[in-house]
């Protein structure tokens, strides 16, 4: 009895990995005609939506990722290739405040502050691409964070048909933190599937609609 039972949660703990690989290589393979990593090759868009992450890791240290999203950023505005940018993130506390902390560091980069927009609701990938589409009106955008980040957008992004394509900001390799997100990613892959085709999720918060001014091309 006891050997039928290792039997099954052995072929049970298989068939679970499995499902999450091949779930993570259908992500993979479903953005992969929507990103970019030249600037030169993306086309221009309006608007970029840029996913928010914490500047400092622990004991202060700078976070990369964050480092290199807006790194992005400002490569794309200061070659034409967005007119303005949303900011989405998470905003805990008035000491936690994703959007705020990314705004001041684009100012900063040279990017105007009447070009930059702030959603404080995007707790999650799902919630920053829906709201960008329903509250802020953006029927297309350019999504901006690495790539593990860009492919699960753009896989939710296109179940709900919007009209998204990414641009991969530089990525950490071959680091303990990279490793984490590894994993933290397949997890979150699998989370947005269920969200998309079981649970049938919707974002945290709605509102109000919010108008981004761009001048149309």
């Amino acid at each position: 009895m006891v050997k039928k039972m290792l039997y099954i949660i052995f072929y049970t703990l298989i068939l679970l990995i499995v499902a999450i690989l091949s779930l993570d290589i259908y992500v993979k393979e479903s953005s992969k005609d929507r990103i970019y990593t030249s600037v030169d090759n993306l086309p221009k868009t309006n608007v970029a939506l840029l996913l928010g992450t914490s500047k400092y890791i622990k004991k202060g240290k700078i976070n990369y990722f964050y480092k290199y999203r807006i790194d992005a950023v400002e490569k794309l505005y200061k070659n034409g290739k967005i007119e303005a940018v949303l900011i989405s993130g998470d905003n805990a506390s008035k000491y936690y405040n994703e959007p705020a902390t990314m705004r001041r560091d684009l100012i900063k980069r040279g990017i105007p502050k009447d070009k930059i927009y702030l959603d404080f609701a995007g707790f999650r990938t799902l919630d920053s691409i829906l709201r960008a589409k329903n509250i802020f009106n953006l029927d297309r955008f350019v999504v901006i964070s690495q790539k593990f980040h860009i492919e699960r957008a753009l896989f939710i992004a296109k179940k709900y048909k919007i009209d998204a394509i990414g641009f991969v900001a530089k990525d950490i390799k071959n680091t303990k933190a990279a490793l984490r997100m590894q994993f933290r990613e397949y997890l979150a892959r699998v989370k947005a599937f269920l969200d998309l085709y079981i649970l049938d999720t919707k974002p945290k918060f709605f509102g109000k609609f919010e108008k981004i001014e761009i001048k149309e091309n």
